[in-house]
């Protein structure tokens, strides 16, 4: 069981609102000051840059970078060379999308997705569609949303180059069969690129067991800071493809009319990076390897059945996920727009989502003009689900009187 009185203490937002509930981990988790700590202590202790320096605080910037990336490597079971810092999991599909998409895919060829797809992973290939004359695919839902290994094969062919797909879905939080997906396209030639920035802060991911092509996850919603993400690829894959951006520090020689590019994965990463935050990325990765990602899934499962088990006593909502894998409910209040509820949540101290959760073709598929989304983690417990459930309740009974006039 987790600590989680322990876990809030070590939360400096949670000491400044201490009647805080939050339960919007899915757009971003709350940062310990463990975390907050690694990322001052660059900035005190030796905040230079790093690589071009030779002199004994770059060395050490130098080396602590370095460890970060070592860090995130051995956490996704992927070698040194197979991890590029970005600025987040969006960077990272369109720097896929932009490098590797727009150099491989030709005319008529065929592109895989899904409606469940976050914007981030879908719109990159979306463009790639339109500009290189290919055909966007995607894979039929089943009658509770979810994507499976059958209906994927309905939309696999010869003729599919990529498929771009998400680990687990932002707003439903169901868990795709990826590893089938992955087998059965790489048997057709395509390469897989997985959105993993709901999976990173759930459970282990071994991108070497998966055998996905590219991943990619961001920082923020794992107990890390904003602006940053880790995009993987395979080193194979990597070493062929053009950097998108091209600057300082991505070169290992320039000349009048060409430049001899770093390998993988400097030649990706051109500019000074934000060596604080991939530090706290690290850091992050710290605490939850503590923590342990069963106890992470265990806690999850038995909040989220708990709070179903209270809602069942509601009347008045719809909720579309009951199923969920994650901790992830996805729901309305019966007649009421989602962005007037959550102002009644919001005057509760409860912070949650409303909206299309940048997953539009998710409520459209829903047949609704957005929705509630709560999301458990670490740090939530059975009493915020109460006081949760408590003013859901209230929001129901609140604008069934308006109804009733």
């Amino acid at each position: 069981m987790l600590d989680v009185e322990k876990i809030k203490r070590d939360i400096p937002l949670f000491q400044n609102y201490p009647n805080l509930i939050y339960l919007d981990s899915c757009a971003t988790t709350l940062k310990p000051r463990y975390v907050l700590d690694k990322m001052d202590e660059y900035y005190q202790e030796y905040g230079v840059n790093i690589h071009r320096g030779v002199y004994e605080l770059s060395y050490r910037a130098t080396e602590e970078y370095d460890k970060a990336r070592k860090k995130i490597a051995k956490f996704i079971n992927a070698s040194f060379e197979e991890v590029i810092f970005t600025r987040g999991t969006t960077n990272s599909l369109n720097m896929i999308a932009q490098t590797y998409g727009m150099a491989n895919i030709n005319l008529n060829d065929e592109i895989i997705t899904s409606e469940l797809e976050h914007h981030s992973s879908l719109l990159p290939w979306m463009q790639v569609a339109k500009k290189k004359g290919a055909i966007l695919k995607y894979i039929p839902l089943n009658d509770e949303g979810r994507i499976t290994v059958e209906n994927f094969k309905k939309v696999l062919t010869d003729k599919t180059k990529v498929v771009a797909i998400t680990y687990v879905s932002n707003t439903m939080g169901y868990l795709t069969p990826i590893r089938e997906i992955i087998e059965l396209a790489h048997k057709q030639g395509a390469v897989v690129i997985v959105d993993a920035a709901q999976a990173a802060p759930h459970f282990k991911i071994d991108v070497c067991e998966l055998d996905c092509d590219f991943l990619a996850f961001s920082a923020h919603k794992m107990l890390g800071p904003t602006g940053i993400g880790i995009l993987y690829g395979k080193k194979s894959l990597l070493d062929k493809m053009d950097p998108e951006e091209y600057g300082g520090d991505m070169n290992n020689d320039v000349f009048h009319d060409n430049v001899i590019v770093k390998e993988t994965p400097y030649k990706f990463e051109a500019g000074t990076p934000a060596i604080a935050e991939a530090i706290g990325l690290g850091a992050a990765i710290d605490l939850l390897e503590k923590i342990g990602f069963d106890n992470i899934r265990q806690h999850e499962k038995e909040l989220h059945k708990y709070a179903l088990e209270k809602l069942s006593s509601v009347s008045g909502i719809t909720i579309y996920n009951k199923t969920a894998d994650i901790g992830i409910i996805n729901f309305n209040i019966d007649g009421v727009h989602p962005h007037d509820a959550s102002t009644f949540f919001d005057q509760a101290n409860i912070a949650l989502r409303a909206g299309h959760h940048c997953a539009q073709l998710v409520t459209k598929w829903l047949k609704c003009n957005g929705t509630l989304r709560a999301c458990l983690y670490i740090y939530n417990s059975k009493q915020d689900i109460d006081i949760f459930v408590k003013t859901v309740q209230e929001v129901v009974e609140f604008f069934r009187q308006f109804s009733e006039v």
